[in-house]
């Protein structure tokens, strides 16, 4: 990178019909998506350090290894703590992993980066990611190919900040097919135990959709709805109808939303959208093993997943 470089790196504009999207080669996040101008994830600029993991890809683990601790065949690892007010390994290594364009088109581009072995994670993960748009939105695959030659502990996901238009996230309304969610010690988020979205019904029960009102999510659900073709959705609208929808597969059995609430930030930089992220595994994977969703990447196999991103017509 040269001095001009941005400070998100190299930017990769791509565009069909009235969609737009501007992918950044450091963790090859996506910075900016619109349709008809209109906003579906919350940007940042190019030359901007990007908050809060904002459109980011994350591997090869998603959400917390609580403690940066866990035993692999006997062994026990320990990842740099990068989480530091709650201690925990937090989104893997990618996120801050300087991607490069391998294929570009006017409508996708196909970035690669590796992880490289290193303390608590001693394998050689090659990422690559695809974005496209296409006539049904923005679709992102994820491959991940282990180099190595021994097994690998691996999970996924990606990390944007959904908008469904005017007005604030609180009036937005949520469709979220999700009947159990995983509570969580609230001070570190450390998992406690599965349970009913009915436990704390206001808070986690979206089944049907209806407003976000004042709740504060930032918890892993599953058990989801899923349709004829085997894919899950999250729905969010704005009063006037318009919105922006999360699709995904079988690949991701769990889900995390996060309603952006953010300890002393002003009202402005406040909940500016609803972070909804397909996950492979649920949090703390490496120690809850494959019971979860954890892939076990063998010496040369590849794992791919994928989601895209709708927008919603009133």
């Amino acid at each position: 990178m040269t001095e001009k470089t941005p400070i998100s790196g190299e930017q990769f504009e791509i565009s069909r019909g009235d969609q737009r999207a501007v992918i950044a080669s450091v963790g090859a996040s996506l910075r900016e998506y619109t349709v008809d101008g209109r906003n579906l994830v919350v940007p940042f600029a190019a030359d901007e350090l990007r908050p809060n993991f904002r459109g980011t890809t994350v591997a090869p683990w998603p959400n917390r290894v609580v403690d940066g601790r866990f035993a692999w065949n006997g062994v026990t690892m320990q990842l740099a703590l990068t989480e530091a007010d709650r201690g925990h390994a937090l989104h893997g290594f990618t996120p801050w992993l300087a991607f490069a364009a391998v294929e570009r088109e006017a409508s996708a581009v196909v970035l690669r980066g590796t992880v490289e072995p290193q303390s608590g994670y001693p394998w050689r993960i090659r990422i690559d990611t695809r974005y496209e748009l296409t006539d049904r939105g923005l679709a992102q695959t994820v491959v991940a190919t282990n180099l190595g030659d021994t097994d690998a502990p691996y999970g996924a996901c990606p990390h944007p900040y959904l908008v469904a238009g005017e007005g604030p996230l609180d009036t937005w309304r949520l469709e979220l097919p999700a009947s159990r969610v995983l509570t969580v010690d609230e001070e570190r988020l450390i998992p406690r135990g599965l349970e009913s979205v009915e436990v704390d019904a206001a808070r986690f029960d979206f089944r049907d959709p209806r407003p976000i009102g004042e709740a504060r999510i930032d918890h892993a659900f599953t058990g989801l709805r899923r349709d004829a073709a085997g894919e899950s959705r999250v729905e969010l609208r704005a009063a006037d109808g318009c919105g922006v929808a999360m699709v995904w597969g079988a690949g991701c059995d769990w889900l995390q939303i996060h309603t952006a609430d953010l300890p002393g930030a002003t009202r402005a930089e406040n909940r500016l959208g609803l972070a909804v992220e397909p996950m492979t595994c649920a949090p703390d994977a490496f120690n809850a093993g494959m019971d979860v969703g954890l892939v076990v990447l063998p010496p040369g196999a590849s794992h791919e997943v994928g989601w895209r991103i709708e927008p919603l017509a009133s």
